[in-house]
Order: structure tokens, then C-alpha cells, then sequence
């Protein structure tokens, strides 16, 4: 996939994931929030045998949303558990 595509994926996949989970983090957080679920989503199916992200249809969008949703889930749980206080 060409790095257009991959932008264009990450774009739809992070804003379907915005609007499951009801976050927002900016068009370019949205953008780089897609693409990385896209990479987790495509490595988790390629490892459970299920499919890949090979371009731009409805079954790599399934796959990329899914490891959107996995990455916003961890970036929660991460970012919770910072309390923030000054050394």
C-alpha cells in the first residue's frame, strides 16, 4: 500500500474508532491513531489467521478500526495511570 493509501485508511479507521469510543484527539491524532490500529489491527489478524490490510476495502477499514479501538483502549489505561505530580 502506498503511503496515501495508508493515510487515507488511517484517516477513516481513526475517526470510526473516535466515534466507538468517544474520543478526539485533532485531525492529525485521529490520522496517526488510525495508522497505527491499522499496523496493530493487520498484525493481530495476520497472526490469528483471519486477514490482512491490503489496501483500501471494507475488510482492511474492519481490521484497521479494531486495532484503532485496541490502541485507544491502551492509550487510556497508560495515561490513567500518570498522576502528574512535580518531583
Amino acid at each position: 500500500m502506498g503511503i496515501i493509501a495508508w493515510i487515507i485508511l488511517g484517516a477513516i479507521a481513526g475517526f470510526l474508532a473516535n466515534l466507538v469510543m468517544g474520543s478526539s484527539e485533532g485531525v492529525i491524532g485521529t490520522v496517526i491513531l488510525g495508522i497505527v490500529g491499522a499496523i496493530v489491527g493487520g498484525f493481530i489478524a495476520s497472526a490469528l489467521g483471519i486477514g490482512t490490510v491490503t489496501g483500501l476495502n471494507i475488510g482492511s477499514i474492519v481490521i484497521a478500526v479494531i486495532g484503532a479501538i485496541i490502541v485507544v483502549a491502551i492509550y487510556r489505561a497508560l495515561a490513567g495511570r500518570r498522576t502528574g505530580a512535580a518531583i
